[in-house]
This record gives C-alpha cells, sequence and structure tokens, in this order.
C-alpha cells in the first residue's frame, strides 16, 4: 500500500531483502508502526528496545534451510516472536507459489492482513497443522489482529499472480527418455503470445492444473453422490476436478467424519484428526483413501466439499529464454505416478501436462518472479550451474539466454542422471553448444551406469578448477531436491574450498556462506 505523507516511511527492512516493491513497502510501513516510528523518524521506544526489535528482522533465521525437519527448526525458534515462529514452520524453499516468499507470508499471517494458512504447497499438511497451533497460542490472538492500514490486498496484474491467472495454449509435450529409461519426463511447451506475458530466466511459471477425471468418479461413487449435484454453483464432478485438493486427506474431513460417527469410528477419526496415526495406514488416506476407510460416514456433497482443501497451483522451473524464442515458454517435467499398496497415484499436474492437456487447450497460467535466483548483472561473470534430473531446466533457460544476447561469461553445467544411454536430456543442444565452446564445461554424472557417480562427487573431481573459477568471480547456482541433492552439493563446495582453498571447515563455511550472501550462491530448490 503506498502511504502518502510529507516524508517517507523510515526503511526498515534492508534493500537486499527478498520482497517485492509492493511487499517492502507495506512490510516496512508495518515494522515502522511496529517500532512506533514516525516518517520522520523519531520512536517512543529506547535504543535497546528498538534494536531488540530490529533484531527480530535480522536473526540470521537459522531455520531458513528446507533440510532441516519441522521439530529442528521450531526448535531453533523458540522465543522468538509470532512472525519468526510461523516462519520456521514453513517450507523454507522461499518457491513462491504462495504468493510471497516464507518471511512475508509469515509476516502477513502474523499481522492479519493473510488469512489463508494453507497456501504452503511443499510444506503441505505439516506447515498447516503447525501454523494453526501457533495461531492458536494465547499470544497469538492479539499479535494477528488486523492492522487498520492493510486492507485486504487487491489481485495483482493478470497472468502476474496465483490469484489472477491468464489462459496459455498448450503447444506440445516430447518425452525426453530414451528406452530402457525409469522415469517419465517431458518437455513440455506453451504459446504467450495472446496472453501477452514475457518473463525472464530464473522466473517460474504456475499452473493451475485440474485432477484426474478418473480419481474424481471414484470419489463421487464412494461418496455415493450425483455427479450433477450443484455445489458452490459447479456440477460435482467439475468442482472436484477444478478446486479441490484430492491429495492428503485434510484434517477437516476427518472432522467432519467425526460429526456423523460414532465410537470407536469417530474416536479413529478424530485422532487422525489431531495429527495421530491410530492404525498406521496415514501414508494411504488420501481423500479417496479416507472415504473407503470410512464408507460407513454418510456425507453431504456439500459438507464434503466444504472441508476439502483448495486445489493449488502447482510451480515449474522455466526451462526456456523470453529472448531466444519470443511469445513461447518451456518446462521439463517428471510425471509422477506411484502406487500406495495396489492403488495407483498420480501428481495433478505432472501426469495433467504428461496426458491430459491436449495441443491448443487453454491453461489458466501465471509467471511467478524469481526471489534471488537469476543470472548476474554482468554478462561476463561466469557461472558454474548444478542441475541433475529436472534441475536442469532454469539452466537450459539460463544458456539459451546467455546465448541469445551474446553473453561473453564462460559457462559450466554439471548435469546428471541415471542412465547416460536414456536420460541425458537435452544431449545434442548441450553437445552442440560445448563443441562450439559456448559451454566451457559440460560434466556429467551417472548413477546406474556401474559405479555410483553423483554431481557432487564430480564437484570433487574437478575442485582446482572449480575453486579457480569461484576466485574469479563466478556466480554458482544449485537447482534440484532440496532435503538431498542440494545439501550434497553445498557441502562438496564446502570440500572444494577447504581442499583447494587451504581454509578450515569453519572459514570454508564461512565463505560459503558469504557467497550466497552477496547472490554469488543461488538455489532453486523443491
Amino acid at each position: 500500500m503506498t502511504v502518502q505523507s510529507a516524508s517517507p516511511i523510515v526503511q526498515v527492512l534492508p534493500e537486499t531483502a527478498p520482497f517485492s516493491d509492493e511487499q517492502r513497502s507495506w512490510l516496512n510501513g508495518f515494522f515502522a508502526g511496529l517500532l512506533s516510528l514516525d516518517n520522520a523518524g523519531v520512536t517512543a521506544l529506547s535504543p535497546a528496545e528498538n534494536a531488540a526489535v530490529l533484531a527480530e528482522a535480522e536473526d540470521g533465521a537459522p531455520w531458513h534451510d528446507p533440510s532441516l525437519e519441522m521439530t529442528e527448526r521450531i526448535k531453533l525458534a523458540e522465543g522468538r516472536p509470532l512472525p519468526r515462529k510461523l516462519y520456521a514452520a514453513m517450507a523454507q524453499q522461499d518457491c513462491g507459489q504462495c504468493g510471497y516468499v516464507c518471511e512475508s507470508y509469515s509476516a502477513a499471517i502474523a499481522s492479519g492482513a493473510e488469512s489463508r494458512l494453507n497456501l504452503c504447497a511443499p510444506g503441505g499438511k505439516e506447515t498447516l497443522r503447525q501454523v494453526k497451533a501457533l495461531m492458536e497460542e494465547p499470544a497469538a490472538a492479539a499479535a494477528s489482529a488486523p492492522i487498520e492500514t492493510a486492507p485486504a490486498a487487491e489481485p495483482g496484474p493478470k497472468g502476474r499472480c496465483r490469484e489472477n491467472p491468464a489462459l496459455a495454449t498448450f503447444l506440445s509435450r516430447r518425452k525426453l527418455n530414451g528406452e530402457g529409461s525409469e522415469k517419465e519426463t517431458w518437455h513440455v511447451e506453451f504459446d504467450l503470445s495472446e496472453c501477452g506475458l514475457d518473463y525472464v530466466v530464473g522466473d517460474a511459471f504456475g499452473i493451475l492444473a485440474q485432477n484426474d477425471a478418473r480419481l474424481a468418479d471414484a470419489v463421487i461413487a464412494l461418496l455415493g453422490a450425483r455427479p450433477d449435484a450443484e455445489i458452490g454453483g459447479k456440477p460435482l464432478r467439475e468442482k472436484l476436478m477444478e478446486d479441490c485438493a484430492l491429495g492428503p486427506a485434510p484434517d477437516a474431513l476427518f472432522q467432519l467424519i467425526s460429526y456423523v460417527t460414532g465410537g470407536e469410528t469417530r474416536a479413529k477419526a478424530r485422532r487422525l484428526a489431531a495429527g495421530e496415526d491410530p492404525d498406521g495406514d496415514l501414508d494411504r488416506l488420501d481423500v479417496l483413501g479416507a472415504l473407503h476407510k470410512f464408507s460407513q460416514a454418510r456425507l453431504s456433497a456439500e459438507a464434503f466439499v466444504e472441508a476439502l482443501d483448495p486445489l493449488q497451483p502447482r510451480l515449474y522451473s522455466i526451462s526456456s529464454s523470453h529472448n531466444a524464442t519470443p511469445g513461447r515458454i518451456s518446462l521439463t517435467v517428471d510425471a509422477v505416478r506411484y502406487k500406495v499398496g495396489s492403488r495407483p497415484r498420480w501428481g495433478v499436474a505432472s501426469t495433467f501436462l504428461a496426458e491430459r492437456v491436449r495441443p491448443g487447450d487453454k491453461v489458466p497460467i501465471y509467471v511467478q518472479r524469481a526471489h534471488g535466483f537469476g543470472l548476474p548483472a554482468d554478462p561476463a561473470t561466469p557461472v558454474i550451474m548444478c542441475g541433475p534430473g529436472t534441475g536442469v531446466a532454469p539452466f537450459r533457460a539460463f544458456l539459451h539466454e546467455r546465448q541469445a544476447t551474446r553473453a561473453p561469461g564462460r559457462n559450466w553445467l554439471f548435469f546428471g542422471h541415471q542412465r547416460r544411454a536414456c536420460d541425458f536430456f537435452y544431449e545434442d543442444e548441450l553437445q552442440a553448444m560445448k563443441d562450439a565452446g559456448f559451454l566451457t564445461n559440460l560434466t556429467l554424472a551417472w548413477s546406474r551406469d556401474g559405479e555410483k557417480i553423483y554431481v557432487q562427487d564430480r564437484m570433487r573431481e574437478r575442485g582446482s578448477e572449480l575453486w579457480s573459477w569461484l576466485e574469479q568471480g563466478a556466480h554458482f547456482y544449485v537447482c534440484g531436491d532440496a532435503k538431498r541433492m542440494a545439501r550434497d552439493v553445498e557441502r562438496a563446495l564446502v570440500d572444494v574450498v577447504v581442499t583447494h582453498g587451504g581454509r578450515s571447515a569453519e572459514d570454508a563455511i564461512a565463505y560459503v556462506a558469504a557467497l550466497r550472501k552477496a547472490g554469488r550462491y543461488q538455489a532453486d530448490v523443491y
């Protein structure tokens, strides 16, 4: 919100804080009010009190690490104010899927400016439960009172936020795996020319996918309802496909079941709603599984739908460059398919893109601007990119961008997967870039071709050259799995600094931390 005044609001947040201009303006106003700072910079708090409050926003956020378990993160935030505890409950990925970053989403909930507690898609039910528990603490009621100067946010520009998607035309998909692969990965393309959206490399692409009709039909059958029953202005079948999350059964569904059952069944439903696992089958209890488990419960279709979580958009790293292919955008998507017991499960958006959407279909989408993930401002800066599997997506975009803009900086890609013969994504174009000298180094790792070799192993093998690039100002990037691969890559980088930089382990950790603080170590993790 823009505040009209004779003098500017005191800037409490540092310029490097990862917020948009709009978020920064609102949060500066919020924290200025919290500090009792007026527009002339006069404060009613003592210097010691000011320092204590400012330290909250500059506490280093030790929990901001997606590889940490929830219990560890919450422990690190003990004794901190509510916004910091909420911050620790988030998934720590800064993925932007909620429309914020983790820190600003937490601040918005704590201030009362954001009432939706279930937007952290990577955190899922675990984050939602923890956020609810924190908001139910006695001290939270006063802290979350709505701020008069923070009215409900208006939807952002069309196609620039989850609340106001645009329509893009699905063009095509092609499989990237060869025969014999254990994976199913697709190169997917959309046409953006009609909606007029552009993007920069590093941005993410939001897809508002639909649930599989087979799953919706199975849910309706167990519910014993009519597919055309009108719920919220839509037929039930359409409502379940377009608006309702049919993944892990939400606590509200178990609560609803407890209201219409009795005895041991009610007790089990209540325990499940409280996060317990009385029968050891919680991992199988998606919405369909919950209906099957409690088949004796008679639920009205309307109450059932109200108990479900909204279907969240999915974000994918963009694997193309607007400068190289104007009006088109591409993604690199693993189709998620697995079984729980004898039942098949399907990733909502990944299988939507892999099989259900057809060329020419209009799909609701939006571009999510990157938060601290993008190419260096100076095109002469060397870049080192580490992206195994679908983690190669943003780095394919980086390379296409640097090629299209004739950036003179050197480029080094670490790529790995299971088998070279069938899992070397974009092999022809990457090899062509290497042969032309544009891709200075292409370092490959294969985990199923005999000895298990991973990208972090190759980093250690090439440690001397890697250290030389870093000392010459290179930016380092990693994209992929947050809990394992990204952590292993960071450890390998620390080892390189120890071995080839002659640093102690403690100094090497500080060196990598300094790279991160300077924006020279950036991660896009999920």
